[in-house]
């Protein structure tokens, strides 16, 4: 008789003590409903909790065989933290689930369906963002129709992280070590068969949140600079047709003054606004050409993605030393 699949169940977390009991719960309770189809283990990755996290999670490790613990020297991100997810987990397949419960456990049964029925990625499709304000689901609906129109590869929109991964496709990633990581981006790069399905994201069950304006913008610029070179062209092209447009006017001042020489000088402001504006797209284009040097200053360097400082419930036998593929 064949042995049941394996099903990793990767968890970033990141400062969400009064959240990881109700999350283990519902979790377990799902895997249940589950039988003898698969077996399982519950990857938690802590990424440098400031919290009581990392105790509660030892406390569950030492509790259930099943549950695992990679715990980060410091907060490295969100998307390190599945990276490192996708290095020591050893499922046959894998589901990324965020720790904060706003994506439900319940809807991972239907993911392994459409799995089993034989595509290799299965993504949630928000239908609904409960919980959230007016700014945070514009900006999201902005950017997501932003990144589709300017990458060169299909992303699907209103698509987070909350997916199903064949390991062929975890593989596959794991070769992929650039530093500027959108792994949405990256699955959609690495092809395979993929579908969505929708669901209703909840509320945020406990706590606040970690994604600041600040980390949303810089994740925005990840996105759209790590799979497009629109953004240069772009400024390329705006280059040139400000140059076409001032080449223009200069003929114009130059025939004006041929036909009346005694024209007094004028247009001071116009001028002045027309040096600002040229300034402005000189600014722009630079600082958009210094964002993809710095991302390719910061590849070059080679450093270790994230840096662990522990691990918990490991043993030789369920792939306890450090992955192959992990930075050195």
């Amino acid at each position: 008789m064949n042995s049941p699949m394996l099903l990793s169940i990767v968890v970033p977390i990141y400062s969400e003590e009064k959240v990881i009991p109700e999350f283990y719960r519902r979790t377990k309770n799902v895997l249940a409903e589950l039988g003898n189809r698969f077996d399982h283990e519950i990857l938690f990755i802590d990424d440098g909790s400031r919290d009581g996290s990392a105790v509660l999670l030892k406390e569950l490790s030492g509790h259930d065989p099943q549950v695992k613990v990679v715990s980060f020297s410091r907060n490295f991100g969100h998307q390190f933290a599945i990276t490192a997810g996708l290095d020591y987990a050893r499922g046959d397949v894998l589901v990324i689930i965020d720790g904060d419960l706003q994506d439900p456990p319940e809807v991972i049964p239907e993911m392994l369906h459409k799995w089993e029925e034989g595509n290799k990625v299965v993504f949630g499709i928000r239908e609904k963002r409960r919980g959230e304000n007016p700014f945070k689901l514009i900006t999201a609906k902005v950017f997501y129709r932003l990144i589709r129109i300017l990458s060169d590869i299909r992303i699907p929109m209103d698509a987070g992280d909350f997916r199903l991964l064949d390991r062929r496709v975890v593989e596959t990633l794991r070769t992929l070590r650039e530093e500027n990581r959108y792994l949405r981006g990256l699955v959609s790069w690495a092809g395979f068969a993929q579908v969505g399905i929708p669901y209703q994201r909840d509320r945020r069950y406990a706590g606040k949140t970690k994604f600041t304006l600040k980390k949303m913008i810089r994740f925005a610029f990840d996105g759209i600079l790590s799979f497009s070179d629109k953004p240069l062209k772009i400024s390329a092209y705006l280059g040139f047709l400000i140059t076409l447009v001032s080449f223009v006017m200069a003929l114009r001042v130059l025939i004006g003054k041929i036909r009346h020489p005694d024209m007094l000088v004028s247009g001071w402001t116009s001028l002045i606004l027309a040096v600002l504006f040229i300034g402005g797209i000189q600014m722009i284009s630079l600082g958009i050409l210094g964002l993809y040097l710095g991302r390719q200053y910061r590849e070059v360097k080679k450093r270790p993605l994230y840096v662990v400082a522990e691990t918990t419930g490991f043993d030789d036998a369920s792939g306890g030393e450090k992955p192959e593929s992990v930075d050195p």
